[in-house]
């Protein structure tokens, strides 16, 4: 039944004000994705500077993003990101779920105290740890090698602490009737509880690939071989020293951003029922 009278004229209002903050949400979010996809389209005719901006372009053309695969090796760089976040995946899926897991489920001396210490982790700001960082890795050997450059998020904090909430909130009854059946921990973990968080591992897959492919600044301190370069860094060669074209700039961001789309793209189905089974609750 329809709602009439004053219910329904404030209920207007109300409608109004959700599709108005809606909106700006959408601008500001996508706003940013929409003009670097109108920039790499536009040609040598168009007014980059036009106010208000022409965000359709008069002249589109792809031969930015031809500019940029001739100037730089897009393809070694593509691929030696894709180690790194095929590294970065791996180690965050197995590392994160095997300490979420005891830190969720299993009973041990030291428990909060580790959980507490990745709280803390989270809470350092990444910038003020990578002289450290650095210094570890180059005596490990590990300085200007793509090993070095995943080394240091190989298990990120969040992500344990993701882990962890989500093997928290599992019923009891599972482990209780598994050990009744004579199994053990790891027999636990891999049958009975991980089956139940597959969405929750699909976040920390995400998380961990979307982190290390953009990831710029601790691969420029690690990587002094161009040949080693992720794509990010690569990218800044695109960066002139007296001039700078916005157009391959774009291009090449957009380039950058097609792996991260296609990843998000094949996961996404699992990724908000990952959040919603638990990773984000207490």
């Amino acid at each position: 039944m329809p709602v009439s009278g004053p219910a329904a004229r404030t209920s207007r209002p109300g409608r109004v004000v959700r599709y108005l903050i809606l909106l700006l949400m959408a601008v500001l979010l996508a706003g940013p994705l929409v003009w670097q996809i109108s920039l790499s389209l536009k040609g040598a005719g168009d007014d980059l500077y036009a106010r208000p901006p022409e965000l359709i372009p008069g002249h589109p053309t792809l031969g930015n993003f031809a500019t940029v695969l001739d100037r730089i090796p897009v393809p070694d760089y593509l691929f030696n990101s894709l180690i790194v976040a095929a590294m970065a995946v791996a180690g965050n899926v197995v590392g994160a779920t095997c300490a979420g897991y005891a830190l969720g489920k299993l009973r041990f001396r030291g428990r909060g105290v580790a959980a507490g210490i990745c709280v803390a982790a989270l809470l350092v700001p990444a910038e003020t740890v990578l002289i450290s960082q650095f210094l570890l890795v180059r005596a490990a050997g590990l300085a200007n090698t793509l090993l070095g450059v995943v080394l240091p998020t190989i298990v990120a904090a969040l992500n344990v602490l993701l882990m962890r909430n989500a093997f928290r909130n599992l019923p009891a009854e599972f482990e209780e009737a598994a050990v009744v059946d004579g199994a053990n921990a790891w027999q636990r973990f891999i049958r009975v509880s991980v089956p139940q968080v597959k969405g929750v591992i699909t976040v920390v897959a995400i998380f961990a690939f979307v982190g290390s492919w953009n990831d710029f600044l601790w691969p420029l301190i690690v990587l002094s071989d161009e040949d080693n370069y992720t794509l990010t860094v690569g990218l800044n060669r695109l960066h002139g020293t007296f001039y700078d074209d916005p157009r391959l700039i774009a291009a090449g961001t957009i380039i950058a951003l097609i792996p991260i789309v296609a990843f998000f793209a094949i996961l996404q189905r699992y990724f908000f029922r990952g959040l919603e089974a638990g990773g984000l609750k207490g």
